[in-house]
């Protein structure tokens, strides 16, 4: 049901994914380690088999949407011409960072590079190369490419969602190619993948960060560690989670989110200046350029001639969950994205995010680095071979104020997974309801729940590593479902690029005469600020006169035409149907600005002033063309719905063996 009470849940994905979900974790917590060995080997095989697959795919997405930053589609935006950012930039970027990779950074950010230089892919272990290497590759793994494939879903969904009216569900990345069938089963089939790798990768991330949780608090408080106290972490959370998750995008999810910011640069900047500051930032701007200068070899990198396992063990490992994790991150990125640019998109996505990433990395790898090599401080070295999740915390113990700086990496980890999960549950619920935004509060608790009890469950019977490779598998037809889409969004930028330069360079041949009359008249017209009760009184005589006017002309040549008029939404719209293929759409609807202080000389008497002024604006099939017809005379208004009508079909005309199929609200 909707917030008000009506069931809003798409039966067809939301069955299936909850009677796979409930089989699949039956069978981990039945067979535990059947179910590890037989998913470990499927993991085992599509690595083998289809790693190629994984990087060449990572390439493809980064490649695109860099071209997509920097080519003329850049200029579109996710939503109508006229839409403004729903976010301001600071919200848009927490929330980004918050849902994208804050949970993996707090885990990875000091034991990856300490792997890394402990037992490289390749070289000497230990040492100054193998020191260097691993900053490379955690670079690699954490940094434009992961955000690439984000990006991807992000700005794949946010468009055919927000500019053409499509659901705001993972099937809508499909319609360029398959048309109406995504509302059919191979919809219903995507959906329901979508919801399946969303809830196996929150849950089995869930599951392994209370053991990261728990290990702080041990730390801390000497709490133990073990099942019972972190099924204990795992209701706490997911209990915040759901009120996160009730209050809403505005009410919960972006207030953690602000706050993860704010804490994290709290900590980032503790250890940045607490640590070896000029080291570290001398480190910083090598680390980049080593990682520019070695991407493309790594992007490509399959050690097809070493024949080793690394591979599969690191980078295809993180291809494969951050694929799995794309449908989540990425549709949670394209709700937050309405309103902007797809070039601003793909900066404030895949940079910004990327930059952070970047900086925290070696701020906490580099320093645990530093601490390993230059001050002996061996038994952090040890402690991340012995135990992950301790990493962070005794990383910490080699600085002042430890105790703090602990408590607030333990805060810091839980309000990460809160945001992850809240997200995490918001998306599915989406998913589940065919691109229903504001669904009933119920649903949303259902799968916010759903999440905590499948971690739960899964970590009293010890199958999390199980349904961590189950993910993983899932993100094999997903890469493809997602190149598909790549290549669907291009058809579609093609096509409105097309469309553009019709409306921008077809000349017409009435372009004359846009206003009728005198000099005199037109004066009046430009020194005018008409009330909205004007302006409304325009568009309900002149306006749908003028419509009435043309479509009773394309009826006589047996145009199907309607004509909408909406007086409480104060616009009129004409709408004739090109059977096949995209409908021409004109509409005039009023909006207000504020009057500018130019409007009334000083001689005219200040009683008569307005606050406010109405326009009677045109908005066709992309949205607002941003200028005003308020005056015109009937036959000026029937002759620039012909003038745009002419537009329109020289678009068709010029389109015509691209097969557009992109529908228009």
């Amino acid at each position: 049901m909707d917030s008000q009470g009506k069931t809003t849940i798409l039966k067809p994905v939301f069955y299936p994914s909850i009677a796979v979900i409930f089989l699949l974790v039956a069978f981990v917590m039945i067979a535990p380690e059947s179910a590890g060995e037989l998913f470990r080997s499927i993991k085992t095989f599509i690595a083998q088999k289809f790693g190629w697959l994984y990087m060449l795919s990572v390439a493809t997405f980064t490649l695109f949407i860099l071209f997509l930053a920097i080519s003329p589609y850049g200029k579109f935006k996710l939503g109508p011409d006229h839409s403004k950012p729903t976010y301001s930039s600071a919200s848009w970027f927490a929330m980004l960072f918050s849902a994208g990779m804050g949970i993996g950074l707090m885990f990875w950010g000091v034991a990856e590079p300490v792997m890394h230089y402990a037992t490289p892919p390749a070289g000497d272990k230990e040492s100054i190369e193998s020191a260097k290497q691993a900053m490379r590759i955690t670079f690699f793994h954490w940094g434009l490419h992961a955000w690439s494939i984000y990006a991807i879903v992000g700005v794949v969904l946010a468009y055919f969602s927000f500019r053409h009216g499509l659901p705001l569900s993972v099937r809508s990345a499909l319609y360029p190619l398959i048309g109406d069938k995504i509302y059919g089963k191979i919809g219903d089939t995507v959906d329901t993948v979508a919801v399946l790798g969303t809830i196996f990768g929150v849950a089995t991330s869930l599951g392994f960060g209370v053991l990261q949780i728990n290990s702080g608090l041990n730390y801390l408080f000497d709490l133990p560690v073990g099942i019972g106290v972190q099924v204990a972490l795992i209701a706490i959370i997911t209990a915040i989670a759901t009120v996160s998750v009730v209050l809403g995008l505005d009410g919960g999810i972006k207030k953690i989110s602000e706050f993860n910011l704010y804490l994290a640069v709290f900590l980032l900047m503790f250890v940045l200046i607490a640590g070896p500051t000029f080291f570290l930032l001398s480190a910083f701007v090598e680390n980049i350029g080593g990682y520019l200068s070695a991407v493309v070899f790594m992007t490509f990198n399959q050690y097809a001639y070493e024949q080793s396992s690394w591979m599969s063990s690191w980078t295809l490992f993180y291809w494969a969950w951050w694929i799995a994790w794309a449908p989540f991150v990425g549709m949670f990125i394209a709700r937050v994205s309405r309103g902007r640019t797809i070039r601003e998109f793909v900066f404030g996505v895949l940079f910004v995010p990327a930059g952070f990433t970047f900086l925290w990395m070696t701020v906490f790898g580099n320093t645990a680095l530093d601490a390993i090599m230059n001050e002996g401080y061996t038994a952090l070295s040890a402690a991340v071979s012995a135990d992950v999740s301790t990493a962070l915390f005794k990383f910490l113990e080699h600085f002042p104020f430890s105790g703090i700086t602990s408590v607030l990496a333990v805060i810091l980890v839980v309000t990460f997974f809160v945001t992850s999960s809240d997200s995490g549950s918001l998306v599915v619920d989406t998913i589940a309801s065919g691109g229903h935004e504001n669904n009933a509060v119920w649903q949303r608790i259902f799968w916010a729940v759903l999440e905590g009890v499948v971690a739960a469950a899964l970590l009293v019977a010890g199958g999390l590593g199980a349904l961590q490779s189950a993910s993983i598998t899932i993100a094999l037809p997903f890469a493809v479902i997602m190149l598909i889409a790549t290549w669907g969004l291009y058809r579609a930028l093609h096509l409105e690029s097309q469309r553009y330069e019709s409306l921008q360079h077809h000349m017409n041949a009435g372009r004359h005469g846009k206003i009728s009359g005198t000099w005199q008249a037109r004066l009046s017209r430009l020194v005018e600020f008409p009330t909205f009760d004007q302006a409304k009184k325009f568009i309900d005589e002149d306006v749908l006169q003028a419509m009435q006017v043309v479509k009773d002309e394309l009826n006589t040549h047996y145009w199907n035409v309607e004509i909408v008029h909406d007086e409480e939404g104060s616009f009129a719209t004409f709408r004739a149907e090109h059977s096949g293929d995209m409908d021409f759409i004109y509409q005039v609807r009023i909006r207000r600005y504020d009057t500018p202080t130019f409007a009334f000389p000083e001689s005219i008497n200040p009683l008569k002033q307005q606050k406010k002024y109405a326009r009677a604006e045109v908005y066709l099939n992309d949205g607002s063309k941003a200028y005003d017809i308020f005056g015109y005379e009937v036959d000026v208004i029937a002759t620039d719905i012909i003038d745009q009508f002419e537009k329109h079909r020289h678009f068709l005309h010029t389109t015509a063996g691209l097969n557009p199929a992109v529908p228009i609200d």
